[in-house]
């Protein structure tokens, strides 16, 4: 009987990840190469892989393929201008939960210490945890649930207005006559009978003598 053979594997090529930051070029142009590095440079996902690279271990970003969390980065930025804020929100979630967690790290630090300092220090360091955690809910629930505006209409023109009796009128003056000096459907309110006119230029006597004893 002959003995089997076992299979022996084989190894798959190890992808190397990429470390450059990938920027189209002209080979006409310099010109057109040039505005392109300058867009790129310039660009809020470079800005953003700048800080990632700086904040993660050297065990990450050795794993790390650069123009994929390039195009990563611009794609979210592209989803949003979709008003797409899955991402955002996410992000936003995970950021409360893992306050909460730095929360309860600190308050356990806090409660487990023997010294006032080092517990109000912790409890500090604690409560703001917490209260971040808490704003960044809020800001949460504003994406979801955005607040209503109500604003009052506000007219406005150019020329002069003139109210009469709660209606307003714009442009030229319009003198609308008085409800009150008149009677229904248009009869004059009657004022009385014409009374004569008063005699003038009436004879003066002369003033009598003044005794100024």
């Amino acid at each position: 009987m002959t003995a089997k053979k076992t299979p022996t594997k084989v190894k798959e090529p190890e992808v190397l990840a990429r470390k450059a930051v990938q920027c189209d070029a002209s080979a006409t142009d310099p010109a057109v190469t040039a505005k392109n590095y300058a867009k790129l440079l310039t660009s809020p996902q470079l800005a953003a892989y700048r800080v990632i690279a700086a904040a993660e271990t050297k065990n990450m970003t050795d794993s790390l393929d650069v123009p994929t969390l390039v195009q990563a980065l611009k794609d979210q930025g592209a989803a949003a201008n979709r008003n797409d804020l899955s991402q955002a929100e996410a992000m936003l979630m995970n950021q409360a939960t893992a306050l909460q967690s730095l929360f309860a790290r600190m308050a356990e630090r806090a409660t487990s210490t023997e010294y006032l300092t080092s517990f109000e220090t912790f409890m500090r360091v604690a409560l703001k945890a917490q209260a971040q955690c808490r704003a960044t809910l809020e800001t949460l629930a504003a994406i979801k649930n955005p607040p209503l505006v109500y604003a009052k209409q506000a007219n406005v023109t150019t020329g002069p207005q003139q109210i009469n009796n709660g209606t307003m009128r714009t442009g030229e003056n319009q003198m609308q006559p008085s409800k009150l000096l008149e009677a229904d459907h248009g009869n004059y309110l009657d004022t009385g009978a014409q009374t004569a006119p008063a005699r003038v230029d009436s004879d003066l006597e002369a003033v009598g003598a003044v005794n100024r004893a």
